[in-house]
Order: structure tokens, then C-alpha cells, then sequence
């Protein structure tokens, strides 16, 4: 058996990866097990995507190879879309690409960037594409913590010079996953301009943009004055859309970023579905009418999952975007002993910070993917579980 790459041996382990044969078995024991780790909600999605997914798998063209071209109406409606939300033009033949998920689009940037040598700037903790991409691409991860008394944010005045000069990509999330932090517009001014002086390509992960709460509005890059130069924006369908599975998203921006991820694609995949991408179209156009509905659903339970853990003892602060909360622990509390504590003697599954990266110690990450009596009832387990940690 040949010897494994390299590259492929510093992959870091993915998160978890064997917590579900544990929830199958404590299920299986009888168990009533809360389900808050991953990002996926219980929510049905927009009847007007099942609709169009229903009649266009009824249309023998669509199971056709869509390639990189896909549905021009796609395209066409994501511009739109981009217009109406944000008040940005692009082109929707050479600014935008569909993508299998955003996360594909995030993993295979770096293909087309990266030589042996060349860094990537990680927020740390983070989504794990950005490291894998890097990883598997040649390319050298630089990470970055994100620390509370930075606001969560990625100090770019901390980053060496040297490191500087060998970056490709900054890859920069907001609202945040998993901390939900939110950037000060004059803050991504400031990272557009970083990146034009140093000719770093900014990878801004998007997928939260639309679940956002108290009358706050997160911008996309592309509204930042430079941005256009350098940035390139990743969407998704599947959050707001309670599309996680259906693996739907797109990239836009810098015209020259789309067309070399683009190519990068060619070598991966045929395309998203075109049923798939009919769906998208009516996802999109019903966002008006009925993401605001959604967001309300995250909306109460947000609040009812900071009243309840702050009642159970917990500091957590009340967030003004995604579906998660972060969750700091007692001082000096490993995060991943505990959430697997939490799991095997509570019954409630959360995502331990560290594995999210190092930068994400003593803190946990819930999902806000349940009811609101659900994740009542996981704060006051998660008590039962501190306050014998206490003892």
C-alpha cells in the first residue's frame, strides 16, 4: 500500500467524527437524545423549492450533465437577487458560479492560487474547509485566533510581514461561524485595503448573511468600495433556505477569481443539478415572503436559549446573526471532555470549540436547530452537567 501524501497526513481531524455512532447508540439504549452540534436545521424548506424541484425532475432535459454553465435562469436570478438584497451589480455570466454547496466553491479556491509555500490566513476557530483546502492544495495555513477582546474579528495588524508576503487568500467569515460575531463596515474596509496592498485574494464566507436578528443587515463584501479588486463572496441556500441537503450555493465577485474557480470545477464536477437549480430559483425569488418567517423561528429561539442558559449559570451573549451561540465555559474547562460529558451522561450533543481549532478552547458551540422547549431543556442539563463539573 503506497504511503499516504504528505499534505493529506497533516490534515487535522474532522469534527467529531464519531459522535453520531454514539447518538445511533445511546438512541438505540433509549436514550432522548437534544441534537444541537451541527448547523442543520429541523425546518421544512420553502414550499415554492419543493414545487419547482417537483415539476422540473418531471422534465427529462433536466437530468441532463448542467456543467459549469448550468441554468442561465439561475445565474440570472442570483444577480438579481444580489441587486435587490445588497445593491451590487454582477455579471451573471462571468461574476457568478453555481456551486454544489458553498462549501465545495471555499475547498477549491485554493487549487488555483496556491504553490508550494504560499499561505492562506485561517481564522481560528473556523470553518475546517479553509484549512482543508489549503491543505490539499500545497498551500500553508497561517492561523489566526479569534480572541473576545478583538470582538472575534481577525487582527490583521498582528500578522507578520513575512507571512504577509506569502498569503493568497484571507478568508474571512461574518456573521461568524461558530462565534457569531458581526463586522463594523470600517472594518472590512480596512480588510479590503489589506488585501489590495499586499495582492491577497479575499474568500469572504457569506453563508449566514441572511439570518440575522434586532434590525441588523449583513453587508456583502462587494459593497465595500475596492472590494471588486480582490473579493470574492460565497452564498448559500442552506441555511436560510433549510436547504442543507440539497447542496445549493454560488460564488461572485472579482471576474478573474469566478473564472479561475471555475476551471478549477471543470477537473471536479458537472455541474449542480439543473433540478437542483430550479429549486434555487424559487427559493430565491420567494425570499421576500418567506425568509422573514424563518428568521423569526431562529429569532425566538434565540432568546429563549440565552434566557434559559444564562439561567442555568452560563455567560452567553444574545447574538445579532446565525444559527449558533457560543458558549463560554468555567475557566480552565477543556471543551471537548466536557461536550463528550454533556453527550454520554446528559444526552445532548454540541460541538466542543477546539474542534473548530485550537483558537476555540473553552468555549462550545450549540445550534439553534431544535425547539424552543428543546433547547430549554438542554440548558437545564447542561446545568445538571455544571454544576457536578463544579464538584
Amino acid at each position: 500500500m503506497p504511503q499516504l501524501a504528505r499534505r493529506f497526513r497533516t490534515l487535522p481531524p474532522y469534527p467529531l467524527t464519531d459522535v453520531p455512532a454514539i447518538k445511533r447508540d445511546l438512541k438505540a439504549r433509549g436514550v432522548d437524545v437534544i441534537d444541537l452540534g451541527t448547523g442543520d436545521a429541523d425546518l421544512p424548506p420553502p414550499p415554492a423549492a419543493v414545487d419547482a424541484l417537483r415539476a422540473a425532475a418531471l422534465d427529462p432535459g433536466n437530468s441532463r450533465y448542467a456543467f459549469q454553465m448550468g441554468l442561465v435562469e439561475f445565474r440570472e436570478e442570483i444577480a438579481r437577487w444580489m441587486g435587490a438584497r445588497f445593491g451590487v451589480a454582477v455579471d451573471p455570466m462571468k461574476e457568478v458560479a453555481p456551486l454544489i454547496g458553498s462549501k465545495e466553491g471555499i475547498f477549491h479556491l485554493p487549487f488555483a492560487f496556491l504553490e508550494p509555500g504560499d499561505a492562506t490566513i485561517v481564522p481560528d476557530p473556523g470553518y475546517q474547509a479553509y484549512v482543508g483546502g489549503t491543505v490539499l492544495a500545497g498551500g500553508e495555513p497561517y492561523i489566526v485566533p479569534l480572541r473576545p477582546e478583538n470582538d472575534f474579528l481577525v487582527p490583521l495588524d498582528s500578522i507578520p510581514a513575512e507571512v504577509a508576503r506569502r498569503a493568497r487568500i484571507l478568508y474571512l467569515n461574518y456573521p461568524n461561524n461558530p462565534t457569531a460575531a458581526i463586522a463594523p463596515r470600517e472594518y472590512l474596509r480596512d480588510c479590503v485595503e489589506w488585501c489590495r496592498r499586499n495582492d491577497v485574494i479575499l474568500a469572504y464566507d457569506n453563508a449566514y448573511s441572511e439570518i440575522a436578528f434586532d434590525g441588523y443587515r449583513p453587508p456583502s463584501i462587494l459593497e465595500i468600495p475596492g472590494a471588486r479588486e480582490v473579493a470574492i463572496e460565497f452564498h448559500s441556500l442552506s441555511k436560510t433556505y433549510n436547504m442543507t441537503g440539497w447542496r445549493i450555493g454560488w460564488a461572485a465577485g472579482n471576474a478573474e477569481l469566478v473564472a479561475a474557480l471555475t476551471r478549477v470545477k471543470t477537473f471536479a464536477d458537472t455541474g449542480l443539478p439543473f433540478t437542483i437549480q430550479h429549486a434555487g430559483v424559487a427559493a430565491l425569488r420567494s425570499h421576500a415572503a418567506w425568509v422573514p418567517g424563518n428568521v423569526a423561528i431562529f429569532q425566538a429561539r434565540r432568546d429563549a436559549a440565552v434566557q434559559a442558559l444564562r439561567e442555568a449559570g452560563f455567560d452567553v451573549p444574545s447574538p445579532c446573526g446565525t444559527m449558533y451561540l457560543w458558549i463560554p465555559l468555567p475557566e480552565g474547562t477543556a471543551s471537548e471532555p466536557w461536550a463528550r460529558r454533556l453527550l454520554l451522561e446528559q444526552g445532548v450533543a454540541l460541538l466542543p470549540g477546539k474542534s473548530l481549532g485550537e483558537g476555540g478552547e473553552g468555549f462550545v458551540r450549540i445550534a439553534l436547530t431544535c425547539s424552543e422547549d428543546r433547547l430549554r431543556m438542554a440548558a437545564e442539563r447542561m446545568a445538571r452537567l455544571l454544576e457536578t463539573s463544579a464538584v
